[in-house]
């Protein structure tokens, strides 16, 4: 997430009441996951497995839970609970403003787009031209809609991520703080849910078709004309090229990367990144071509097996 303007990194020192070492005239342009940081970002770790990733990482200022060698040019924020502060920074930005109290002024809506009573819009979004949201639509706040989008009743768009803090005690939920984008002539299907990015965009790429009751996940980007077909599912922060063809009930797992004109044959789980301009298919997804020679192979030993034992029984 970007800030509405940059902040000055002893400014966030005192929001969150932490120890500042290094560098104290950094200026910060936004916050991040790990996964997400670029230069000029803030993120945070809180497990030793992660520091030195973490420190040697793009990001300009990590929060840690301990005092320790800061790397040149970069600032340590050392608080008790790292998670928490990072929950506080993103909250003082991202505050919780439930739909029915919505102002008209913080939304961009053209008035060409059709909006069907029913649907449901949230602060902070903006909607495109001749756009179509049928009844029944819910579109969470800071959601980005582009021109000629058509949403289909029952769509979800901008649903908060399924992404958790595990505590001795239980699981915490991460505020999110990233956005839907949906880019121009995307067609949207009924019972589809787009989860908004923890701290980065979930992009549906221009010209992508989604059947219904599509799952896309936190953090996911969906590339350019792509074709994903019913009960689909996508996890998190993976990423899929353009020209992609998903079939029904396919599974694609978390921090993927699909190359161009990829296709997944359908009920097929993908576990590992695919390479471009292929076909895949079973689970875990292989070459279709080399997938199914497999089964091939194995309808003919148990073929052969069967006739060997009634030989022997003869």
């Amino acid at each position: 997430m970007n800030f509405i303007q940059p902040v000055a990194v002893k400014e966030v020192a005192s929001w969150i009441s932490a120890t500042l070492l290094g560098n104290d005239g950094l200026v910060l342009q936004g916050i991040n996951e790990i996964h997400k940081v670029r230069e000029g970002d803030i993120t945070f770790v809180d497990h030793p497995k992660y520091y030195q990733a973490s420190l040697h990482s793009a990001a300009s200022v990590i929060i840690v839970p301990a005092e320790m060698e800061c790397p040149e040019g970069k600032a340590l924020l050392v608080v008790e609970k790292p998670f928490l502060a990072y929950e506080a920074i993103v909250k003082r930005f991202r505050d919780f403003t439930p739909i029915q109290f919505v102002s008209k002024e913080t939304q961009d809506i053209d008035p060409t787009a059709v909006i069907e009573d029913g649907a449901i819009i949230g602060p902070h979004v903006r909607i495109g031209k001749e756009c179509h949201i049928q009844s029944g639509v819910i579109i969470r706040p800071y959601t980005t809609i582009g021109d000629r989008v058509v949403i289909h009743s029952g769509a979800i768009i901008g649903t908060q991520a399924f992404y958790f803090k595990k505590w001795p005690e239980g699981y915490q939920a991460w505020t999110g703080c990233g956005r839907v984008i949906i880019e121009d002539d995307v067609w949207i299907g009924s019972g589809t849910t787009i989860a908004q990015g923890v701290s980065g965009d979930t992009i549906i790429g221009a010209g992508t078709k989604i059947d219904c009751q599509v799952m896309i996940g936190h953090g996911v980007v969906i590339g350019k004309n792509c074709l994903i077909a019913a009960q689909a599912g996508i996890a998190g922060k993976t990423i899929v090229g353009d020209w992609c063809v998903i079939y029904g009930q396919a599974g694609l797992t978390q921090n993927l990367h699909i190359g161009d004109r990829t296709t997944i044959l359908a009920q097929s789980g993908v576990l590992s990144d695919l390479e471009g301009g292929k076909s895949y298919f079973g689970s875990p997804a292989e070459e279709a071509r080399t997938k199914y020679k497999e089964l091939a192979t194995i309808k003919m030993l148990a073929a052969k097996y069967n006739e060997d034992r009634k030989n022997k029984i003869e």
